[in-house]
This record gives C-alpha cells, sequence and structure tokens, in this order.
C-alpha cells in the first residue's frame, strides 16, 4: 500500500459524514463550566460548555470545534452521546479512546463506540491530539463544574456559572 491509500482509508465516508454533522455547536446559556483544549501539533481546538444536573450528569453541552476531518469526527461521537453521562464514562471514553489510538486497544464501550471509526489513525500518532481534543476537553470542563460545586458547597452558597 502507498501512502495515499492509506490516507484515502483514513478519511473514509464515514469519518467525514460524522465530521460534517457535527452536534451541539450552539451556545447554550450560562454554563456551568467551560474549557478549551489545543492541539499543538496541528493546532486544532475544541472548546466546551456545559452544565451538570443535581446527579453529577451533563444536563446542557456545547462545543465549538476547529479542528481536522478526524477531529471533528471524534467530536461529533462525542456530542451525539455526552448528554447524561457522568464524568467516569467521559474518563472511561477518553482512556479507551487512548489505548485504541496508542496502544492497539479495543474501541471505547457504548454509548461511545463509534469511536472505533477512528481506528486507523492509530498509524498516524500525529493526529492523536487532535482526536483526544472532544473527550479531553469535555472532561477538563466537568472537573471545572465538580470544583464549583465543592467550593460553593463549601461556602453554602449557589453554584457559580463560568
Amino acid at each position: 500500500m502507498n501512502a495515499d491509500s492509506d490516507l484515502f482509508k483514513l478519511y473514509s465516508r464515514r469519518i467525514l459524514a460524522l465530521a460534517a454533522e457535527i452536534p451541539h455547536t450552539e451556545p447554550i446559556e450560562a454554563p456551568e463550566a467551560t474549557a478549551r483544549r489545543r492541539s499543538p501539533l496541528c493546532g486544532s481546538t475544541v472548546s466546551v460548555a456545559l452544565c451538570l444536573d443535581e446527579k453529577g450528569r451533563i444536563s446542557a453541552f456545547s462545543q465549538d470545534v476547529k479542528a481536522c476531518a478526524l477531529g471533528q469526527a471524534a467530536a461529533s461521537v462525542v456530542g451525539r452521546n455526552v448528554l447524561g453521562r457522568d464524568r467516569d464514562e467521559i474518563a472511561r471514553a477518553r482512556d479507551a479512546l487512548r489505548a485504541m489510538l496508542k496502544e492497539d486497544g479495543p474501541p471505547p464501550a457504548a454509548p461511545f463506540d463509534e469511536l472505533e471509526v477512528l481506528q486507523p489513525a492509530r498509524a498516524y500518532p500525529n493526529r492523536h491530539a487532535s482526536i483526544m481534543l472532544a473527550l479531553e476537553a469535555t472532561l477538563e470542563a466537568f472537573d471545572q463544574a465538580l470544583a464549583r460545586r465543592e467550593t460553593a458547597s463549601m461556602a453554602g452558597g449557589a453554584v457559580p456559572r463560568s
């Protein structure tokens, strides 16, 4: 196989279709937390805003994705499945995606199992950071929201918003 056919496989129709349909791109009102992650290698960025419900699950979510098709496809899968998820589910998906890309591990489990479409990117380590952005930004925002809640709880006040 030559490099051109490998790249053609990497940018499959499924990946391009996911990249073209990224959900939750409209900003949410009064997010509880926001986070922005950037890939230093390619400059791709994903910014996430979210709110949590009383059980600590994502109740509102938005994302601004400025990434290559692979990063966009990953953000699309994350956006389709992120509502109603708790911190552990997001962390497990992130860890599984990293293992899939870097250690030849299996794809993330449901509901993030559609990230398996990015398995061909294993052979392109310079693309891994962009693929990881959506889950990393979501987890960072999640942690900020939880920290704000903890601070507000200790102070006996309302949860501050971003």
